[in-house]
């Protein structure tokens, strides 16, 4: 199975300090939808990894958050696309969660639930916790400069050797099916 498994805020959509907090929020990063659709089209399936602390922090419900991830379904949907699985994690940052990045638990999750090694599997982020969490699933780390991460190549010094970067979703769709 050819997988790509992607951040939610910040790779796909637009991210907010302030928390995605309703689906009128949810807007999508221009190209972002149309980068999924063609990476379908190819023959890839798509999972979504995300932290989603906004609900420990009383910002969202649970059902809130369907309601996004509905948006950007039917969204994506319009333009003949589709993400196959979407696994969240609602902890916030002092929990402990194992599944909440940079912990792999999700991307393990998804390993598990899929049936694929994730060796080689893309993990397209726009953080330090995204290319953590892959490196420590055996995925390959991808980065993005959209979302966190123009300021994330700038604040940190300690990257995985060999991450690709790109300026958006697009721009790593375009160098994937080239």
């Amino acid at each position: 199975m050819k997988l790509v498994i992607l951040d939610r805020d910040g790779v796909i959509n637009a991210d907010s300090d302030a928390f995605i907090k309703s689906a009128d929020e949810w807007e999508p990063i221009p190209g972002s939808l149309e980068a999924i659709a063609l990476l379908n089209q190819s023959g890839y399936h798509i999972a979504v990894a995300t932290n989603q602390s906004g609900i420990a922090r009383g910002l969202l419900s649970v059902e809130t958050l369907h309601e996004i991830h509905q948006k950007m379904t039917y969204s994506l949907a319009q333009l003949g696309g589709r993400i196959d699985a979407v696994f969240f994690c609602p902890h916030g940052p002092d929990e402990g969660c194992p599944c909440r990045k940079p912990s792999p638990g999700m991307l393990l999750q998804i390993s598990d639930r899929l049936g694929v090694d994730l060796r080689g599997v893309p993990f397209v982020g726009d953080s330090i916790s995204d290319t953590q969490a892959a490196t420590q699933a055996g995925a390959s780390p991808v980065m993005v400069r959209t979302g966190k991460g123009a300021r994330t190549l700038k604040d940190h010094d300690s990257l995985p050797d060999g991450l690709r970067v790109f300026d958006d979703l697009a721009a790593f769709v375009d160098d994937t099916l080239s």
